[in-house]
């Protein structure tokens, strides 16, 4: 009934109006999902990159725990290293005392030597002097007994 009222080019304008909504309406329910397809893609991608630094940050972890396990063996071999250093410091140390002490004793070889030869010197004086007395006295006997 509230159709027979209106007139017939009304109708038809309010008929053509409400396709152009619909129409309107079905472009922007396209443009809409046009955009929802787009955030998909955005967010798809967003994900992809999100999963891709996931796996640089786990591929830097891994790398940083490598260096840090070769900092690790670096340092230990450098401790390593030092205390050889020091055994051998020890080492020569030890050597230089015991070269001390064998120029010391070789020192005292030598005085104690040098003594003996000393008082062999004097022993063959002694003996020396002990042979002119007893061909003086073998003289004087033998002058005696002519």
């Amino acid at each position: 009934m509230p159709n027979e009222h209106i007139p017939p080019e009304q109708h038809r304008q309010q008929a053509e109006a409400v396709r152009e909504k619909a129409e309107d309406g079905r472009q922007d329910a396209e443009e809409d999902r046009g955009l929802t397809e787009d955030q998909r893609t955005s967010a798809e991608s967003a994900r992809n990159e999100a999963e891709e630094l996931r796996r640089l940050a786990e591929d830097s972890r891994k790398a940083l725990d490598q260096h840090r396990e070769v900092l690790d063996a670096v340092r230990a071999e450098r401790e390593r290293l030092r205390e050889v250093g020091e055994a051998a410091r020890i080492a020569g140390e030890e050597a230089r005392i015991a070269a001390e002490a064998a120029r010391d004793a070789t020192l005292e070889a030598v005085h104690a030597t040098a003594e003996t030869l000393q008082a062999t010197v004097g022993h063959m004086k002694v003996v020396e002097e002990m042979r002119r007395i007893l061909r003086d006295i073998q003289d004087g006997k033998k002058a005696d007994s002519n």
